[in-house]
């Protein structure tokens, strides 16, 4: 009896029956609201009325379990989003910090020509402004490109701060050998001072819609203007 007694106890208590199941259901109706990955495994009854009507429960429940699979995707989608912006968002927070972190003027042009596409993942970068008198058009030192006089509004249109281009070119005065890696495009306006010309950064990657007119350009616009407020910073300390 004692033996009996401990294999009915290893085995558990008994399962509840089908009556029992339905009215648990029916004292708790909202239990599949609850509960709705259960729609996936329930297979419904095909039913005709009396005067030969299709039952339209079945067909609601498919119903359901679609809009319900349509969730799941926006769910899952919606939190690939939120990660990829949050790595975005780190990236973006580390070029930052490299360039606030620069010890002189030529370090802060190196540092944005040599750390920010390591950070950004892209395969090129472009720092220039546009020909001053002390420096020729084409002329390059320190990292640093000498632009002919509106190009920044050829490139990027006037009045515009930053532009995303999806599937286009690089131009050679900006970017120049690393050009032919270029198709997609980051473009932001640099203005260091009012008496001065325009500057412009330019990220290029060779992958197609890496960037695109539909991101957001928030982040890439902090980096902008931190990029802008060291070179003016360096600038105004002569050094």
């Amino acid at each position: 009896m004692a033996e009996t007694d401990s294999a009915n106890a290893l085995a558990g208590p008994p399962p509840p029956t089908g009556a029992a199941v339905a009215e648990y259901l029916r004292r708790h109706p909202d239990f599949l609201i609850e509960h709705p990955d259960l729609l996936w495994i329930l297979t419904p009854p095909s039913q005709r009325s009396e005067n030969g009507v299709v039952d339209m429960q079945r067909y609601m429940l498919e119903r359901m379990r679609t809009d319900l699979a349509k969730i799941t995707a926006a769910q899952a989608e919606l939190i690939a989003t939120s990660r990829a912006n949050l790595a975005t968002q780190g990236r973006i927070h580390a070029a930052v910090l490299s360039v606030l972190t620069a010890k002189s003027l030529p370090h802060c042009i190196d540092t944005i020509a040599v750390d920010l596409p390591m950070h950004l993942e892209v395969d090129a970068i472009g720092l220039g402004f546009e020909s001053i008198e002390s420096a020729a058009p084409g002329e390059t030192a320190q990292n640093l490109r000498i632009l002919p006089r509106g190009t920044v509004d050829r490139l990027m249109g006037e009045r515009r701060d930053i532009l995303l281009l999806a599937d286009e070119p690089g131009d050679s005065s900006l970017y120049g050998g690393a050009s032919t890696l270029v198709r997609s495009q980051a473009l932001l306006r640099l203005q260091l001072k009012r008496d001065m010309p325009p500057g412009i950064l330019a990220f290029g990657a060779r992958t197609t819609s890496k960037f695109h007119p539909g991101q957001g350009t928030e982040l890439l616009n902090f980096l902008g203007r931190t990029v802008e407020a060291s070179l003016r910073g360096w600038l105004s300390r002569g050094n």
